[in-house]
């Protein structure tokens, strides 16, 4: 039978309480703070006192024939009977059919809170397997953070608040404010995603965000990168294995008042390629006492240049090339030697055999013979005959400061007139353009940049302006110029 009822539990005797007996049962008595005289019933031990909660509880036997408890959350007996009026009728419903019992779990999750369900799915994501992969932690404080400022500004207090038009009021507030449309669309992917995931735990019939249209992002695209020339591939890695030593051979110059900050006169002199050779010259001579350190710069420059050279030669990301140890590289290989990337390092969660050229195996060997005698140096009792298969092939990756820094030097600049910038990614766009250039079908290429599109290979990571078009349209057939320039026959003359 449903029924309405108040929840009793035992708490503490309060302070000054006098034990009292009325109509054979034993009650506590005492003054509260507002002087209003109280009496409770005592527990079964004597000690304490049970209370009696301010909020109703609701008893019924719902469609499935179990008995559930629920809270009213109703101080007023009156009110309280009213809702559990609502909780029969609605069972009834279930029961002849008007009403499901997903459409029913739906509206009893629409009305709880929001924060309820962000970190639901949060606890979600932290057991989720992408790929095979668990997520991130810095993946899911991303999720957390662009979910919380969409709840926020878009005040969505329950999840029956989240609707198409709501998000995109947001998006075009947000494309107003100047924020990207790459953003854009990771907002969207992310308020995409949870709803998917609540339609699929039962609390939403269906994604109300479903028809929403993705910002294009080829017409907003704020961060472009450009390949590079053969000649500045060249350029970059000359420069970055001589700046090591470089830094130490820049001079000083005194500081303009108006560029002074704090206690500071003066600064070094920025390493240009201009005077890059005299200061590594001049570094020298610095540390010409100091061998030791000269051999540790400049293998720290040598080491720089070939993650430079295998991130051109590869197309391997900076993370996938930090990932790398000695033992995903299978130099004596047949028939070519190639480097084994891990599924759980690339980007696509696929293992992949990436060929290496001769010339750059040759340059790995030399690098790894290095490492080993330092190995050898550092250890002279144990004397290693080779390196730890785990031991991690660069020990120093670059950033993004320092490959800037290394442009510097090199005398290229960050962004052309088109607005393209470098940086270490555009490494790979260097990979992928050039085997354009040099002719690769682009199917070929698209497996060899481990793609899977042939547009993302041909339209973002292939630089049109090296590209020899120019060369193409002169190939081309004169198509009738000759006929066209040629002089008309004169007519002969009468007989």
């Amino acid at each position: 039978m449903a029924t309405i009822y108040r929840k009793k539990y035992p708490v503490p005797m309060p302070e000054g309480a006098e034990i009292i007996t009325r109509r054979g049962q034993r009650l506590a008595r005492w003054t509260d703070g507002y002087g209003r005289v109280k009496t409770a019933p005592l527990a079964a031990d004597g000690r304490q006192i049970m209370h009696e909660a301010g909020c109703w509880y609701a008893r019924y036997r719902g469609a499935d024939g179990v008995t559930r408890r629920a809270s009213t959350n109703c101080c007023d007996e009156r009110a309280a009977r009213q809702v559990l009026a609502n909780l029969l009728a609605k069972v009834e419903k279930i029961k002849s059919g008007i009403l499901t019992t997903a459409e029913t779990k739906a509206g009893d999750n629409a009305c709880q809170a929001m924060a309820e369900h962000l970190e639901d799915y949060l606890q979600h994501l932290g057991i989720k397997r992408l790929r095979g992969r668990k997520v991130s932690e810095q993946y899911r404080k991303n999720i957390r953070g662009r979910l919380k400022r969409l709840i926020a500004e878009c005040g969505f207090r329950r999840l029956a608040d989240v609707t198409r038009t709501s998000i995109e009021r947001w998006l075009a507030s947000a494309e107003d404010t100047g924020m990207t449309a790459a953003t854009r669309n990771e907002y969207l992917t992310s308020i995409h995603a949870f709803c998917n995931w609540a339609v699929r735990d039962g609390r939403l019939l269906g994604n109300p965000l479903a028809g929403v249209q993705k910002a294009d992002r080829s017409e907003d695209r704020r961060r472009q990168r450009r390949a590079m020339t053969e000649e500045e591939v060249a350029r970059l890695l000359r420069a970055t294995a001589l700046r090591p030593v470089a830094e130490l051979g820049r001079k000083t110059r005194k500081l303009q008042p108006e560029d002074r900050t704090g206690r500071s006169t003066w600064t070094y002199e920025p390493l240009t390629a201009e005077n890059l050779d005299e200061c590594h010259e001049r570094g020298l001579l610095r540390l010409q006492e100091r061998p030791c350190d000269i051999g540790k710069l400049e293998r720290l420059g040598r080491e720089r240049a070939l993650f430079y050279r295998m991130a051109v030669l590869t197309g391997l990301r900076r993370n996938e090339l930090a990932s790398l140890t000695v033992g995903h590289l299978h130099l004596e290989a047949v028939p070519s030697a190639f480097v084994e990337l891990l599924a759980k390092d690339a980007k696509n969660a696929k293992q992949a055999l990436l060929p290496l050229r001769q010339d750059l195996v040759a340059e790995i060997g030399a690098y790894l013979d290095e490492q080993l005698e330092g190995l050898q140096r550092a250890a002279p009792d144990a004397l290693p005959d080779e390196l730890p298969l785990n031991m991690p092939l660069f020990k120093s990756v670059p950033t993004i400061r320092v490959f800037d820094a290394d442009i510097a030097a090199a005398g290229l600049p960050k962004a052309d007139r088109r607005g393209h910038t470098l940086d270490i990614h555009a490494l790979r766009h260097t990979f992928g353009t050039h085997l354009s250039l040099a002719g690769v079908l682009p199917r070929t290429a698209q497996a060899a940049m481990r793609h899977s599109r042939i547009d993302l290979t041909m339209n973002v990571y292939t630089d049109p302006v090296l590209l020899d078009v120019a060369g193409a349209v002169n190939a081309l057939p004169g198509f009738g110029q000759a006929a066209i320039t040629a002089k008309p026959a004169t007519a002969t003359a009468a007989s």
